[in-house]
């Protein structure tokens, strides 16, 4: 720490004499006209060239320099990538060269000059000007081991994205992906909407939600969840194609698949069932990674992944038989379904019901296991309670979740639109949040209300920006795939 505040005085003692000598170290007049890139894309491929009359004018970072008495290499860094500069005191002039040399790793400078290819063939920047537009007084981290500190690098974003290139396409990929997701949705006659993030009452998935207070109404308020209930209402209005790209707060647990605040797309499709948004489903995700990769296989985490059409589709009652040591008859008796959930180590109360209990023993035996994408069907109806009953077994929902790397993905589902089944359903969460279920629905009057105008057949789906990020960019922890992740309180 004191070798570090020395450099921070020094830094800083740097500036004072810059001011002294009646150079702003903070200028806002440099105007840069070109990239990084635009000099690749002209000369990227050109062998020997003569350009000494083109002049590129370009600002970036310093993010490595190379001294030889009368002339440096500097590696400068800009919104498109990097490129080398040669600084020479004959061609900058004396005093521009003495300035030139108090400039530290980190500091961001203008440079106008003409493209050429050094002895080994790089393709650089010849500087004729050289300038200082901003001082930088923390110094970056090692240059050759980076920002490699987890917390340090999730706090301290802005460090990360300087030093780290890899952390800067991932989240440039992030931004293209949301952007695919966009115009794939818009090509297909949905309508982009927005809806409210503070709710009056918390709807649309079962979580904890966040409160707050509004001061003006004095009333209380919920930080969103799921924007599930207001899109149907849209459906409900005669808005039959909706999406919205959204942030939601649940007031949970954080770890390397969860964050508090995350980003969803949410979208509504009247005259739909979950079966054809399970074709929809694999069409948009087929097209993001084709336009992300280049190609539906790819690698997660060591694992294999493809996207290559159909994608496997089960029930929830055949995962297990499938994938756990439980045969049929105990999984449909309640009693000895308990007992095989508690000999995997499960803490689970005696009056638990037996939707709950299938779906605990998934979490716990199944859904880890998948890998490749797959379809889970056929949801309890206990643990579904926006969904549309199925009309062959009412004991399950015509429901869906994708899971993709052991990860849920998306859920999706035929959306409940009978009013009197719908209130019946959020009366019985109500009784279990008496019993002490926090994540249960509150009742929605409103909403129920909206129903009663009549909601035509639809379908909806919830799809997690962050964690198909994840996939797409071979991320562990959805803290690599979000630009400021919450965390702990900094200690001083």
């Amino acid at each position: 720490m004191e070798e570090l505040s020395e450099l921070l005085l020094q830094r800083r003692r740097k500036v004072d004499a810059l001011w002294e000598a009646g150079v702003n170290p903070y200028p806002n007049d440099f105007k840069p006209l070109h990239t990084s890139a635009d000099v690749v894309a002209a000369y990227g491929g050109t062998e020997q060239f003569d350009a000494s009359g083109e002049r590129y004018i370009v600002a970036g970072r310093m993010l490595a320099r190379r001294s030889f008495g009368k002339a440096a290499f500097i590696q400068l860094q800009d919104r498109k990538g990097r490129i080398q500069v040669y600084v020479k005191k004959d061609e900058i002039g004396a005093e521009a060269f003495e300035t030139f040399e108090s400039f530290d790793i980190g500091d961001i400078v203008g440079i106008e000059g003409f493209p050429f290819r050094t002895k080994t063939g790089e393709l650089s920047l010849h500087a004729k000007q050289i300038r200082l537009l901003v001082k930088s007084l923390h110094p970056l981290p090692e240059k050759f081991h980076g920002l490699t500190d987890l917390e340090t690098r999730y706090r301290q974003r802005y460090v990360d994205l300087i030093v780290n290139p890899e952390s800067r396409e991932v989240f440039i990929k992030r931004s293209r992906v949301v952007n695919l997701i966009r115009g794939f949705m818009a090509g297909r006659d949905f309508l982009e909407v927005e809806t409210p993030m503070m709710h009056p009452i918390p709807g649309g998935a079962t979580a904890r939600p966040f409160v707050t207070h509004h001061n003006a109404l004095d009333m209380q308020l919920f930080l969103r969840i799921a924007p599930e209930l207001y899109l149907k209402r849209l459906v409900v209005g005669g808005l039959e194609r909706v999406f919205e790209i959204n942030r939601n707060f649940r007031n949970e647990g954080i770890s390397v698949r969860h964050n508090p605040e995350f980003t969803m797309m949410e979208f509504y499709q009247a005259y739909a069932t979950y079966e054809e948004l399970m074709d929809f489903t694999e069409e948009l995700f087929c097209h993001v990674a084709q336009e992300i990769l280049g190609t539906l296989d790819f690698t997660c985490q060591g694992n294999e992944i493809s996207f290559k059409r159909p994608w496997k589709r089960l029930t929830v009652r055949e995962a297990i038989l499938e994938h756990g040591d439980i045969d049929a008859k105990q999984l449909d008796d309640r009693d000895l379904a308990l007992a095989y959930a508690r000999g995997l180590g499960l803490d689970l109360p005696q009056d638990i019901g037996h939707g709950k209990l299938v779906m605990e023993i998934f979490d716990e035996v199944v859904e880890h296991k998948l890998i490749q994408p797959t379809f889970i069907t056929a949801y309890p109806t206990e643990v579904s309670p926006l969904s549309r009953k199925n009309d062959h077994n009412p004991d399950i929902v015509d429901r869906f979740e994708l899971i993709i790397g052991g990860r849920e993905i998306a859920n999706a589902f035929s959306e409940l639109n009978d009013p009197v089944d719908q209130k019946e359903r959020f009366l019985s969460q109500v009784a279990e949040k008496n019993k002490g279920d926090e994540e249960a629905h509150y009742m929605d009057e409103d909403y129920v209300r909206a129903l009663e105008y009549g909601m035509p057949p639809t379908a909806g789906e919830g799809i997690g920006i962050d964690r198909l990020v994840m996939l797409l960019t071979d991320s562990a922890s959805i803290r690599d795939v979000i630009l400021f992740p919450q965390l702990r309180k900094e200690m001083k």
